[in-house]
């Protein structure tokens, strides 16, 4: 099997890549190594990639259309996984025109590579985000989410429509992954772990927001992979019980499917942050702010359609996963 993962020094990215590996997949790792955060973690990680037989990497921006469409035309992939996007709610508040190359027009890019190079299945990270202003807990996928209160969920869910609409006009299987809140070693400078453990080893307060009335479904990133897997490996079909009458949000006549990953559980940020505290060994002062533009209050996945189409159900402890994270950020910046 020839996999193409996008984003491929990513942190979702790096972990993909290193499970398909693993089990004696050629990988082709395309990524543009942009500086929306420290670019030495990404070549770091890319350096652990590189070190690996069967892997590949190309610099490469998917809002080329010119690079993309040559990567595709010299790879002839079986499987994609389509994982590059610009990526941080706050983010798009400041630059949407990031969000518009990467995620809208880079997206478009990748998937029409794929129709034109009949590629076997395109599976692409969604977000939870895309929930927005929903309430009803826990989130299923049969939800409505037409109310996105960021950008960067609003082009998250015009990826999920984009996808229906070329499954439906060429038959090519997609599917979107909704992931929740991923943690854990080598993650993103800009998410919640890195931002909390470095307050908390400089002894700098906390920013705790919405008054610390909040709660995420932390989902472990050796759990999101490992779902992300056996997607990969099962392509989208036809949903034979497909009614029209009463559309279904998450599945499709065309081979077309939507599944949340997230960790089935939600947990209050306080005690997210505490459990953070110990794993480190160490604990700081929280000041309680408003809520953030763009944020919601609670994430929790019904992940029970995930669980009937590939047989999994993340399962790492909250207090596992921090651990290991902990282990991780106190080796990688020697502190």
């Amino acid at each position: 099997m020839t996999t193409l993962v996008t984003g491929c020094a990513g942190f979702i990215g790096f972990f993909a890549c290193r499970a398909l590996l693993a089990r004696g997949d050629e990988v082709v790792g395309i990524d543009n190594l942009n500086n929306y955060y420290d670019v030495r973690l990404k070549h770091d990680r890319l350096r652990q990639l590189q070190a690996l037989p069967g892997f590949r990497h190309e610099t490469v921006d998917i809002a080329d259309v010119a690079s993309v469409t040559r990567v595709f035309a010299e790879g002839r992939f079986d499987r994609v996984l389509h994982l590059a996007a610009q990526a941080g709610v706050r983010y798009s508040l400041v630059n949407p025109a990031a969000y518009v190359q990467s995620n809208l027009v880079g997206f478009a890019n990748v998937i029409e590579a794929c129709r034109r190079n009949a590629v076997g299945h395109l599976v692409y990270a969604s977000t939870s985000s895309v929930y927005g202003g929903n309430r009803k807990l826990p989130f299923s996928e049969t939800d409505p989410v037409d109310h996105p209160v960021s950008f960067y969920a609003a082009t998250k869910k015009a990826n999920e429509l984009m996808a229906h609409s070329y499954s439906h006009l060429y038959g090519l299987p997609t599917t979107g992954l909704r992931y929740f809140t991923v943690y854990g070693p080598w993650g993103r400078p800009d998410m919640s772990p890195m931002l909390f453990a470095r307050a908390i080893m400089d002894a700098r307060p906390i920013e705790v927001f919405n008054h610390g009335e909040m709660s995420r479904d932390f989902t472990y990133v050796e759990d999101i992979v490992e779902g992300t897997m056996r997607v990969l490996d099962r392509p989208a079909t036809p949903d034979t019980g497909f009614d029209p009458f009463a559309p279904d949000g998450a599945s499709s006549i065309a081979p077309w499917r939507i599944y949340n990953i997230g960790n089935h559980r939600s947990v209050k940020l306080l005690d997210y942050i505490e459990t953070l505290e110990r794993a480190l060994g160490r604990s700081t002062e929280k000041v309680l702010k408003p809520m953030q533009d763009g944020d919601v209050k609670d994430t929790y996945a019904d992940i029970s359609r995930l669980q009937a189409a590939v047989g999994f159900a993340p399962s790492t402890l909250l207090e596992e996963g921090l651990a290991s994270f902990a282990d991780w950020f106190s080796s990688y910046y020697d502190r």
